[in-house]
């Protein structure tokens, strides 16, 4: 059973299980993603309010496994925001595309 996202509201801190995925657009260059739940991503849309970068992005900590990492996450096509899953990061943790893994983002603008 897929564990369920949560709010550790003192921190702006979601954590949830995502499939790595690969940008169809960029497939040559091996850009690997992972999308954060629905719910959360509006959520984090509304609690950012005017705090976007460029792109629409937002700066965040991701962990996956023992490896965290400082990055930002982008609002998806339709699919609310998605965490790049940088190459060092995958070989570190042994993940691959379609591999599933416990991720946590916490917004940085928030903490």
């Amino acid at each position: 059973m897929p564990q369920r996202p949560t709010w550790q509201a003192e921190s702006v801190q979601i954590l949830f299980d995502a499939e790595l995925w690969l940008w169809e657009a960029r497939r040559t260059d091996t850009w690997t993603f992972v999308s954060l739940p629905p719910g959360e991503s509006e959520e984090i849309g509304d609690l950012a309010g005017g705090l976007r970068r460029g792109f629409g992005s937002l700066r965040v900590r991701a962990t996956i496994g023992s490896s965290t990492w400082t990055t930002s996450i982008f609002p998806g096509s339709g699919t609310g925001y998605v965490l790049p899953v940088k190459r060092s990061i995958r070989l570190a943790e042994s993940l691959d595309v379609g591999d599933v893994a416990t991720v946590t983002v916490e917004l940085t603008a928030f903490a």
